[in-house]
């Protein structure tokens, strides 16, 4: 079968993302690779998310619209299932807070075919920042309990990650899949709602074994961070975490240590106990006030329990 047959089924979550569709939209439609469907799994935006869409008459563009909020997990199940149902090849984790370059779909769709992997993600700039890397790969920290710290977050872009190379993690805002990784893995632990669900679906990959990670450097692709869920206050390097990002990033850290079920992942939940109320204090990213602190250790309490 030629590359250019291969169906791409693009799942995208909006929640209020009025104001990125358009950026969004022209670079999905600009693609020299025009073989795929769009599902948008709308989770009752308040703006006018659902409209904007509305008026792209492609045949292309698959909207569900959610009566409830059910969260990023859960809204990537939903268009990976109809993906899957629908037949495609491949299916595409993609947040529409980013921007990307016209031959994206094609570059990627040539190195996984061309090197017979499962999965492929790109290099990903900040959107506020061009120059300064978001994303360049990524390798396991095990001791630190399987997290996934990406590689060259925060530098300037000089070239440095400009070799082809194996993942451990891709971060959902862009990820292409063959569609025999959901057959063999599954689907994403909805319990998340937002952050780690990702975590824990490519640790999972991981352990399975039979499924290896492109990471491709040769792309332009700038990425919004955290304009979706409003989780930092302030630029790529200097930033407060605002109250979602604390309550979930928090909770679910402890969750998905807890998974694991080992030694390890127990001693990092300690571990990461006193860690997280000395960076409260010291790290100068957190708003310095009981109501902060109060919401960062009542999270990590209702991680225990999940």
């Amino acid at each position: 079968m030629k590359i250019s047959t291969r169906h791409i089924g693009i799942v995208t979550i909006t929640f209020n993302s009025g104001t990125y569709i358009p950026a969004f939209m022209n670079s999905i439609l600009s693609q020299t690779h025009q073989k795929f469907t769009l599902y948008v799994i709308d989770n009752i935006s308040k703006d006018d998310t659902v409209a904007q869409i509305k008026t792209y008459q492609d045949e292309r563009i698959v909207l569900i619209e959610n009566t409830e909020n059910v969260g990023v997990a859960a809204g990537n199940n939903q268009g990976m299932k109809r993906a899957m149902t629908d037949g495609c090849d491949y299916v595409m984790l993609l947040n529409n807070d980013v921007e990307f370059e016209d031959t994206l779909f094609e570059k990627l769709l040539k190195e996984i075919e061309e090197k017979s992997y499962s999965l492929i993600t790109c290099k990903m700039m900040y959107g506020s920042e061009k120059e300064r890397i978001w994303y360049a790969g990524c390798k396991w920290d095990v001791r630190g309990g399987y997290m996934a710290p990406h590689i060259g977050q925060k530098e300037i872009d000089t070239g440095q990650y400009d070799q082809i190379s194996d993942a451990d993690y891709a971060p959902t805002c862009m990820v292409m899949m063959k569609r025999e990784v959901i057959d063999d893995i599954g689907y994403m632990d909805e319990k998340y709602f937002a952050y780690y669900d990702d975590t824990d679906f490519f640790y999972r990959i991981f352990k399975h074994g039979r499924h290896k990670i492109l990471y491709y450097p040769f792309v332009k692709f700038y990425h919004k961070v955290g304009g979706l869920t409003k989780s930092k206050d302030g630029s790529a390097t200097k930033f407060k975490f605002g109250n979602f990002h604390i309550h979930l990033t928090t909770r679910n850290k402890v969750y998905y240590l807890k998974k694991q079920k080992s030694f390890l992942g127990y001693f990092n939940i300690v571990y990461f106990y006193f860690r997280m109320n000395l960076r409260f204090l010291l790290s100068g990213k957190y708003y310095l006030n009981f109501a902060t602190w109060r919401l960062l250790n009542a999270a990590f309490f209702e991680g225990l329990k999940m």
